[in-house]
């Protein structure tokens, strides 16, 4: 096993424990953190299924939700389908939906996707260089980015993205 692949393992297992012991409690709470003090997001620049290259730089203006995510991911897996709701709710609203999986190859990602059909972008971090630039804490983190390139919002764990109150906070952002 590569030296990156164990500290992501590493870094993240702890916290992947954590959100499986109340991955059904997590999904209840719709709640978005405020950041107290906003940050400039930090660079992302990956492939998605399809072999096309994505950066934040390409969504300039809009708000962007960046969600790192895994198949093994219990959380993960249940988000889903209301991530894929959401995104049919909120993909005409200048906003951006993207879930960076997190060290699996196309092939695993493929066949979860088989079973969780998504239309939103599916990014690749195959080796886990991106996630180490941002704040993750375990697995699902999401990143809410305003038009300003400044992470607003964080969600730690699974929630139910298609809730009206959560997307009206989302779209909110200016």
């Amino acid at each position: 096993m590569s030296i990156t692949i164990f500290k992501l393992f590493r870094s993240l297992l702890f916290p992947i424990f954590l959100f499986l012991a109340y991955s059904v409690s997590a999904l209840a709470d719709n709640s978005l953190t405020h950041l107290e003090k906003e940050i400039l997001a930090p660079q992302l620049s990956l492939f998605d299924m399809d072999g096309v290259k994505h950066q934040l730089a390409d969504y300039k203006g809009k708000t962007i939700i960046v969600n790192f995510w895994a198949t093994w991911c219990p959380p993960c897996r249940a988000e889903m389908p209301s991530m894929e709701r959401a995104w049919q709710k909120i993909k005409d609203d200048n906003i951006v939906m993207l879930a960076v999986n997190v060290g699996e190859d196309e092939e695993t990602i493929f066949s979860f996707l088989g079973d969780y059909p998504v239309n939103f972008t599916i990014l690749l971090d195959q080796s886990g260089h991106t996630i180490e630039k941002w704040p993750v804490k375990g697995l699902p983190t999401t990143f809410i980015i305003s038009p300003k390139g400044e992470i607003t919002y964080q969600a730690i764990g699974g929630r139910e993205w298609d809730s009206d109150a959560l997307l009206k906070r989302i779209r909110q952002l200016k």
